[in-house]
């Protein structure tokens, strides 16, 4: 859910997502619908490689505000 966004440790950002990823740290990724697939796409790939679940959010806007940022985002990752 996306409240846990709220509450648990996260990351914010693709590049911060990719890293915690790589580095064994993330327990969920989340990507916004509306981002560019291009951004995406290798995230979701990456996650799934490392068995880590995947929840699409509807809008950047939405994640991001989930995220507590005043702008959107197209991925986030719980620690």
């Amino acid at each position: 859910m996306i409240t846990e966004l709220q509450t648990t440790q996260k990351v914010v950002g693709t590049k911060q997502a990719k890293r915690a990823l790589n580095d064994g740290r993330a327990k969920k990724l989340f990507l916004a619908a509306d981002a560019d697939p291009r951004v995406t796409e290798p995230l979701e790939r990456l996650a799934k490689e490392k068995g880590v679940p995947v929840e699409e959010i509807s809008a950047m806007k939405e994640l991001g505000a989930a995220c507590g940022i005043a702008v959107g985002s197209a991925a986030a990752a719980l620690l």
